[in-house]
């Protein structure tokens, strides 16, 4: 295939409530999509970087600068199919959740013009995924067993509490009182502690958890090894799997039992795979999570989790968790599970009343232009 046109488009999620996290609270979403045209198809894919350098140090405004000035060039006026995004753009380093957008839009328009799902291409071996879901930091622990309360009402099948210093062996084992020993049960630091607190850590070992997620800064590979030896809690990476290179060396290292797969973090669903092969490869369970994403990143995401070494319930949750509105027809809880797409490519497009709606700007790309 070609790249005809690339569309950049800005648009504005407002989240049906504040999401709070180690690193801050979030509003809305300001999100970044693509769009690829290529011979009548049109491929979307999802940047999922923040308005602002937190959870990484990739933004949106900079995915956008570095898309236009370099990474879309050096694709430009070729035949290329989807394998070719990651070698292409090698040369310029970092920027991940860039390269992974395009890279995502290039294989949803090869796969629609090959009338091939993406769930099919990535070997995918379920059509639904068990649903979890992720609980940011509440205002008080009544407001948090009320919140947990209502998505088990809903039927997920697994709960992540988000933690920090100061919330975090109170809120589980008020989680644990409510609601029974049976409930899989995770935690999710975002980088929070350091290994100094792994006594603090520790203390959570009586609650018996699924895992506990990102504890130390993602650099610490080696701080991650030692509080493992320190705490029974599985310790799960996330900030710090960035390529099957990196899950290799944790795994080498002993920093982590488990691993959560984000694939734009990792530059793309293909270094997806190739993570999730590394660690089965290993015997180690690994899981989808999430960005708060759209329907175009969600439908994305749901065709990877199908893959057999998904073993954990991620971050698949249903549209109605975060947005009043998704930009494509919603994704629905249905027994604890959500469907894979089956259609070609991503399965999924943007309502264009809806995009339309969010859209706060546009931008265009033209090979030769």
């Amino acid at each position: 295939m070609r790249i005809d046109a690339v569309e950049l488009r800005q648009v504005r999620m407002p989240l049906k409530s504040p999401f709070r996290t180690s690193f801050g609270s979030e509003y809305d979403r300001s999100i970044l999509l693509l769009a690829v045209h290529s011979g009548g198809a049109v491929g979307w894919g999802e940047c999922v970087a923040m308005s602002d350098p937190l959870y990484s140090s990739e933004y949106r405004d900079a995915a956008t600068d570095v898309l236009l000035r370099f990474l879309l060039p050096a694709l430009a006026d070729r035949e290329l199919r989807a394998t070719d995004v990651g070698p292409l753009l090698e040369r310029f380093r970092g920027h991940r959740m860039a390269k992974a957008a395009i890279e995502a839009a290039v294989l949803d328009a090869e796969l629609q013009l090959r009338g091939e799902s993406l769930a099919g291409y990535l070997g995918a071996t379920t059509d639904r995924v068990a649903a979890g879901v992720s609980v940011g930091i509440a205002d008080s622990i009544p407001a948090l067993l009320q919140e947990v309360g209502g998505y088990l009402d809903s039927g997920y099948r697994r709960i992540k509490l988000k933690i920090q210093p100061g919330w975090d062996v109170e809120p589980v084992a008020a989680v644990r009182r409510e609601f029974g020993a049976e409930l899989p049960l995770q935690v999710d630091a975002n980088t929070a502690y350091r290994l100094s607190d792994a006594r603090q850590l520790a203390r959570l070992d009586e609650f018996d958890l699924l895992l506990i997620e990102q504890p130390l800064p993602e650099e610490d590979l080696l701080g991650h090894a030692r509080l493992a030896e320190q705490i029974s809690t599985p310790v799960c990476l996330d900030e710090s799997i960035t390529s099957a290179e990196s899950v290799a060396q944790a795994i080498t290292l002993g920093a982590c039992e488990v691993v959560n797969i984000k694939p734009g973090r990792v530059g793309g669903y293909l270094e997806a795979r190739r993570i999730h092969d590394v660690a089965s490869a290993h015997g180690l369970p690994v899981w989808c999570g999430g960005m708060l994403e759209t329907g175009i990143g969600r439908a994305a995401n749901l065709a990877l989790a199908a893959l057999p070494g998904f073993v954990l319930p991620g971050d698949t949750s249903a549209s109605d968790r975060y947005y009043a509105e998704d930009l494509t027809e919603p994704f629905v809880l249905e027994d604890g599970y959500v469907r894979v797409p089956t259609g070609p490519g991503i399965g999924v497009a943007p309502d264009p009343d809806r995009l339309s709606a969010r859209t706060e700007s546009v931008q265009t790309f033209t090979p030769g232009s």
